[in-house]
Parts: C-alpha cells; structure tokens; sequence
C-alpha cells in the first residue's frame, strides 16, 4: 500500500508538496498549520535573484572626498576686544536757570527805573538817560564832569545783564565766561550806584525808588554773576 507522499506531486499531509524530482518545483514551501510566531519564518532568497534597488543604488554611489573644513578667523581678527561705546565719564550740557534768573531780575530792574524818580525832588531815570546821551554827543569830558554816566552806567548795564542772563538758559558745558563777563558790568553799574552815594557822604536817605532800584541792579548782578562762576560742568555717564 502506497504511503502518502511516496508519488511525485502528491499532497502531503502537513500541508507542502512531496518532492517528485523536478527541481523547479523542489524548493522550500509555506508550511500551513505550523508555528503562527513570525520569528520561525524564514526568506531564503534563490542564488540567481538579483540584489533588490537599494543596495544597488548604494553599491554603485560614488564615494565624494571630504570637503575642506572651513576654519575660522584666528584670535581677535575681525572681532574687537573692547565694545564700540565708550564708558568714560563725558560732560553734560546744562543751562544754569538760577544765574540767569538773577540777571534777568536784575535788567527788569534797571528797566523799571526808568519810569521812577531816582532822588527824592530829582528827575525820572528817562531824563537821567536822556541827559546823559546828549552830554555823550558833546564833549566826552563834560559827562565825567556832572556825574551823568552814573544813571547810563546803571540802565546800560542793566540792560546788558538782561542779555547775559537769557544766553545762561542754552545749556553748555559750563558758562564761566559769561559768569566773568557778567561780573564786569556789574563792577561799572556798581560804580553808577557808589560814586554819587559817596559824594553825598552816603547819606541813603536821598534815594528814592530809582536809586534802590539802581542797588538791586548791582546786587542782583553780582549774585547772578557769582552763582555762573561757581557751577563747574556736571559730569555724567554715556549711556
């Protein structure tokens, strides 16, 4: 009695082919109803089946030199050591509002004494002045003769200390020069207001309001210009 799988071709019981001597058809089989884990399956790949597109395409890649590696630039070429900004101590620029405040008061002084008697029973200070021009426009000698360079020495001064004080409000590094420049009209108008009071054996009784307006302008220009002289320039940091 024949035994399954004794002809060739004939079905196996396990579920293969029985090998009959043809060796295209003698190969190795799906086994069904075997093991159902995948890690007891095994590919076996024919000796004559051609290597798959991958490990071609990596075969035939052509192997490229490494580039040249890129170096950087040596220690401290192109890059600074120190920053751009400087950190030194700079001077700021600041106007002095106090000292030009003072100067200020001081020229409106000397501008409302125009409108004022200077002595008592005496001429407005607009008399004064104008006494003093015309005696300005004849003989030099004659206004240092009647005194009346004192009222043009303290209007004219005044009026100069106006100035002064407006230039104090632009702010600069310092305003000594204005401060020293202030401080020799004040000196003239100072003289406006001490000459005649010395000649009348300082007896400050003879003023009225010009002649103390005509002190306050001495006064405020001194302080003025004493308060410029003193600031030094502020020194700050640069951001």
């Amino acid at each position: 009695m024949s035994q399954p799988g004794d002809r060739p071709g004939t079905p196996d019981p396990i579920g293969g082919t029985a090998h009959g001597g043809d060796p295209w058809t003698d190969g190795p089989t799906e086994v069904l109803g075997g093991n159902p884990d995948p890690r007891h399956e095994t590919l076996v790949v024919p000796p004559w089946s051609p290597p798959r597109h991958e490990e071609a395409f990596v075969a035939q890649r052509p192997a490229w030199p490494p580039g040249p590696t890129q170096a950087g630039p040596p220690p401290g070429a192109g890059y600074p050591t120190q920053p751009q900004w400087s950190d030194r101590p700079v001077v700021v620029r600041r106007p002095d509002t106090l000292a030009g405040l003072l100067l200020l008061l001081a020229g409106l002084a000397a501008g409302t004494s125009l409108l004022v008697v200077w002595l008592h029973g005496g001429r407005s200070g607009m008399d004064l002045v104008r006494d003093g021009f015309a005696d300005l426009s004849g003989d030099t000698w004659w206004i240092w003769a009647t005194g009346s360079w004192q009222p043009l020495a303290v209007v004219l001064g005044g009026g100069v200390l106006f100035l002064i004080g407006l230039l104090l409000y632009v702010p600069a590094h310092t305003h000594r020069f204005l401060g020293a420049l202030a401080l020799l009209v004040t000196v003239v108008v100072a003289a406006g207001v001490l000459v005649p009071l010395s000649e009348a054996d300082w007896d400050v009784d003879r003023y009225a309001v010009g002649g103390w307006l005509g002190v306050a302008v001495a006064g405020l220009g001194f302080l003025g210009a004493l308060k410029a002289l003193m600031t030094g320039p502020k020194i700050g940091r640069r951001l």
